[in-house]
């Protein structure tokens, strides 16, 4: 970017929530099911029907407020936001406008460097999602209306971003957290964490904000922040040829990494919004915003900082075990049988990670219980089993979740500590490697690792390293 210019960032995020029904209805919420089918007459606009709240909708808006620091407002009403799309069967969206649920929050992000910045959020509110147009099959556009009524939060930052980096920080622990409270799943692919972003530039130094452009279409954090630095240079090059910024929409085309012009915006849409009259107002009592408060979790800051003081664990592993609240979870679980805070983090980052990351399965659906894992780690303290014993009871773990200890007694694996037992193996390889003998005598140290691993050999991975280590030591310095 121009070192003269800096850009100003504000970003909308709509959230599904994880509710089993609509925010106004009966229906089901579930994700792929055939066009038209989780549909009924309130959630069509049929004339004469009557909209029920959604309780657990509130109640996930106000956790979400108190995670992010925001005030609850006591009272907050509906309004119908007047508009005609094929997809809005009622020809307006019902949502909050002039009085919203949480106002005035923040979220802190955090850079590589460690330093931090604080990124204020403008309002959280509640309202019902549209359907979908689909114009990909045949000459004619389809209305699916399953997503009709379905509940969103919509999360609106304050103007405070100035990079593409900041607003992928912002967003990513923005889903981190609505995951933590599971509210939403976060996923952006299904739709059900959509974000829009209001960009413009000015001359550093300058405080009044230049001509705002909002990027839509952007279905991945890596896309948001690879549109957003397209739109910034974009802007900046409109700008130094002495043009001038259009207020308009813009579609962000992942495939060709270009902006393209969606609709001008040069004048607001007049939506006509007023109180629905169909709809009482929310009061969240003191009591109630208790309740709610009750069952907030542990956010994820917090456990990080925890990981990192009860379990002594390097900042990199805590961020990464606290990365989502299953991880967490599942490592956690793990220290119910171990006390090896260490180990058990390798074990999950690289093991338990790498085949959650290439079966691309939720952490919930590992094959291996964290109670088993943790049984697999303690053996290897115990030096019942060795490190490398264990990496080959994994894989078999993972087959059939057994015990570990049933497969290392089912296989006969445990590892030998007899010392009689090693020297004789000790014995068969120095005999066997007049060659590497005289390699060590001649002052190759080196040579040890490879005594090492043909003794291992020769005992099928059994043998207790640390015992053939000093006993080798032994045998060779008396040598010298």
């Amino acid at each position: 970017m121009n070192s003269k210019y800096e850009a100003v960032i504000g970003l909308e995020v709509h959230a599904q929530l994880l509710t089993e029904t609509k925010i106004f209805c009966g229906c089901s919420t579930k994700f792929g099911v055939p066009p038209n089918t989780n549909v009924c007459p309130v959630c069509l606009g049929h004339p004469g029907v009557l909209p029920v709240m959604n309780e657990k909708v509130v109640e996930y808006t106000v956790l979400m407020g108190l995670a992010t620091d925001c005030a609850i407002n006591e009272r907050s009403i509906f309004a119908r936001k007047n508009y005609f799309y094929p997809d809005l069967p009622k020809g307006y969206q019902t949502s909050q406008y002039e009085e919203p649920i949480c106002e005035h929050g923040k979220i802190s992000i955090e850079f590589k460097d460690g330093s931090r910045k604080e990124i204020g959020i403008t309002r959280i509110h509640m309202e019902e999602d549209a359907g979908k147009s689909i114009h990909d099959q045949g000459t004619d556009t389809k209305i699916d209306a399953n997503r009709c009524g379905t509940p969103l939060m919509e999360i609106v930052s304050e103007p405070d971003l100035r990079t593409a980096e900041e607003a992928y920080l912002y967003l990513t622990k923005l889903k981190q957290i609505v995951t933590y409270l599971g509210v939403c799943d976060g996923n952006m692919e299904e739709g059900s964490l959509r974000c829009d972003a209001n960009v413009s530039v000015r001359l550093k130094g300058e405080e009044k904000f230049g001509t705002k452009t909002e990027v839509k279409n952007m279905n991945s954090f890596r896309n948001v922040e690879r549109a957003i630095e397209s739109e910034i240079e974009r802007q900046i090059e409109i700008i130094e040829d002495g043009g001038k910024i259009i207020q308009q929409t813009l579609l962000w085309d992942a495939d060709s990494n270009m902006i393209k012009p969606m609709r001008s915006k040069e004048e607001a849409h007049d939506y006509r919004y007023f109180p629905d009259p169909d709809l009482m107002p929310i009061i969240v009592d003191s009591k109630w915003r208790v309740r709610i408060a009750s069952t907030m979790p542990e956010l994820p800051e917090n456990r990080r900082n925890r990981f990192i003081e009860k379990y002594s664990l390097p900042k990199y592993d805590a961020e990464i075990l606290t990365s989502s609240r299953e991880l967490a979870d599942y490592y956690e679980n793990v220290l119910t049988v171990t006390d090896d805070y260490k180990s058990a983090s390798n074990w999950v980052m690289t093991d338990v990670l790498k085949v959650v990351n290439d079966e691309k399965i939720p952490v919930n659906q590992f094959p291996i219980s964290p109670e088993n894992l943790g049984k697999l780690i303690k053996l290897i303290n115990e030096k019942t089993i060795s490190g490398k014993i264990a990496k080959d009871i994994f894989p078999e773990m993972l087959k059939t979740n057994k015990v570990p200890n049933e497969i290392v007694k089912e296989k006969n694996l445990v590892q030998i500590s007899d010392t009689g037992e090693i020297e004789i193996a000790i014995d068969k390889i120095l005999a066997a490697n007049p060659k590497q003998i005289e390699e060590f005598l001649s002052g190759k140290d080196k040579v040890i690792g490879f005594f090492v691993g043909q003794i291992m050999k020769e005992m099928k991975g059994k043998a207790n390293p640390q015992i053939v280590n000093e006993l080798l030591k032994s045998k060779l310095d008396k040598l010298r």
